[in-house]
């Protein structure tokens, strides 16, 4: 069983800007989501988390470890999936694989072979091992990514927005993948996509402005709701009066028609009720005042 724990980080850059602010979680193995807008500050808790740059004050903890003093330790057991995943023109897959596995520190060449075949395998790319990478499909890049993320047998590993672009298809496949692979290390999954989590994650948190501002399992997340979220179809000159009046967590145009969501305590006049869904815990957390 592998563990992270990440204790009262934050993190300050040189301009003063403050990217993470007093954040504590605790992740171990299986799938968790960071959820959050762009900005949020998930690319710099995660480039912390891996050693890239050193925290101001706080520290991470893996496997017992404190990494947050010296990273050595969690990058030599990281698989690290960004979300453009660059690849040089004119290699095949497997000759691509093999030289990340040389810079991964995999030395002996049967062990290498047998490693990149496996996980060729694995993400279902065997019969394009001779491909030029750079002629893959969007999600044959994504999958691609996933084995050399794979390589070396990491302990954690940390996938960034990694279905954007993807047709239905494709993020399927892709997610099935990481469902599988979540089954015996740490996979952080870093998005902005509901739907992402929600399929995949069995533990979670929505990040914004460099703070958690909620975690914990998404069905009991999406409980906490139950008989708390209300909608219905308004005329927009009506916008302004129900912003004052309503806590509004999302609104959106169905056939032509302003649709509002709301989260009430009690049913207000003239709404229907709305079974909730872990899109309304992300936007009520967004948009919910201090």
């Amino acid at each position: 069983m592998n563990t992270l724990s990440i204790n009262n980080l934050s993190l300050i850059y040189k301009n003063g800007f403050q990217a993470v602010k007093d954040i504590s979680l605790d992740i171990g193995n299986g799938m968790f989501g960071l959820l959050g807008p762009n900005g949020a500050g998930k690319s710099s808790l995660m480039k912390t988390i891996v050693g890239l740059q050193k925290p101001t004050s706080g520290n991470i903890i893996f496997n017992g470890k404190d990494v947050s003093k010296d990273p050595d330790y969690i990058k030599q057991n990281l698989g690290f999936l960004p979300q453009d995943f660059g690849v040089y023109p004119k290699v095949s897959a497997y000759d691509l694989l093999e030289h990340i596995a040389v810079l991964k520190g995999i030395i002996d060449r049967t062990e290498r072979k047998e490693q990149i075949l496996s996980l060729l395998e694995k993400v279902n790319l065997s019969d394009f091992r001779k491909k030029e990478v750079h002629t893959f499909s969007g999600g044959m890049k994504q999958r691609f990514g996933v084995a050399q993320a794979l390589l070396g047998n990491p302990k954690i590993i940390i996938v960034d927005e990694p279905t954007a672009g993807l047709d239905p298809e494709e993020r399927n496949r892709f997610n099935s993948l990481l469902n599988d692979i979540s089954q015996e290390v740490i996979v952080i999954l870093s998005t902005h996509l509901v739907e992402d989590v929600r399929n995949l994650c069995s533990e979670m948190a929505v990040m914004n402005n460099g703070q958690i501002l909620r975690q914990g399992k998404p069905a009991e997340l999406i409980s906490e709701l139950e008989d708390r979220i209300w909608s219905k179809p308004i005329d927009k000159n009506e916008l302004d009066h129900y912003l004052s009046s309503h806590e509004i967590i999302s609104r959106q145009l169905i056939e032509r028609e302003l649709h509002i969501t709301v989260f009430s305590e009690d049913q207000p006049k003239d709404f229907n009720a709305v079974s909730p869904l872990l899109e309304h815990v992300y936007f009520r957390t967004l948009t919910q005042k201090p």
